[in-house]
C-alpha cells in the first residue's frame, strides 16, 4: 500500500528522557522503555479500560499481553513510556512496517487521559524517532476519537485517507 506524507517534514521533537507536569499538576517522566519496564508495562495493560481497546490491542489476558510486549518491545521498534511516581501511566510505540515507514500506537490509562500526557509521549517518541533516523511514521484512528485526532493534528499528522471508519493520518519525519 502507498501512503501519502505531508511534503515537508516535522520539526525536532523533544527526546526522551524528558519530564513534565501534566493538566492535573503531577510530575510525569516520559523515558525511552527497555525491558526493565516489561512488569511494568504488563501492570499497566491489565488496568486498561476495556473501552479504549482499539483494532484489538492492547490485548486482554495476561498471556495475550506478554506475548504482544514481547514483539513491540523488539529492537526494531521505538518505544517510550509515561511514569507518576514509578507507575506506566501510558505507552506508545513505532512499530515498522516496512523498511521506511512505521506504525504509531499509543494507550494512556483512563486516569490520566486529559492531562497533556499523550501529547508528551507522542512528541517524545517522534523525537526518540528522529533520533533512530525513522523518515515516515503513519496510525490510523477511529473517526470519533476527536481528542486523538486533535492531539495528532496539533504535533504535525495529517490525514492521508478517510475513506473508511478509520482514519489515516501521516507525518514526514
Amino acid at each position: 500500500m502507498t501512503r501519502t506524507y505531508p511534503d515537508d517534514p516535522a520539526g525536532e521533537f523533544p527526546r526522551p528522557p524528558r519530564t513534565i507536569t501534566d493538566r492535573e499538576d503531577r510530575t510525569i517522566d516520559v523515558i525511552s522503555a527497555d525491558d526493565a519496564d516489561t512488569e511494568s508495562l504488563v501492570e499497566m495493560y491489565l488496568d486498561f479500560d476495556p473501552a479504549d481497546r482499539a483494532q484489538g490491542i492492547p490485548p486482554v489476558k495476561e498471556d495475550a499481553i506478554r506475548e504482544w510486549l514481547d514483539t513491540i518491545l523488539d529492537d526494531d521498534c521505538v518505544n517510550v513510556v509515561a511514569k507518576h511516581d514509578g507507575v506506566v501511566a501510558g505507552h506508545a510505540t513505532l512499530v515498522p512496517d516496512n523498511d521506511a515507514e512505521h506504525e504509531l500506537a499509543i494507550f494512556v490509562l483512563q486516569a490520566y487521559q486529559g492531562a497533556g500526557i499523550g501529547t508528551a509521549l507522542v512528541e517524545t517518541l517522534l523525537g526518540h524517532g528522529q533520533a533512530e533516523g525513522i523518515g515516515h511514521v503513519w496510525l490510523t484512528v477511529e473517526r470519533w476519537n476527536e481528542p486523538a485526532i486533535s492531539l495528532y493534528e496539533k504535533v504535525g499528522f495529517e490525514t492521508s485517507s478517510a475513506e473508511s471508519f478509520e482514519i489515516e493520518m501521516a507525518i514526514r519525519l
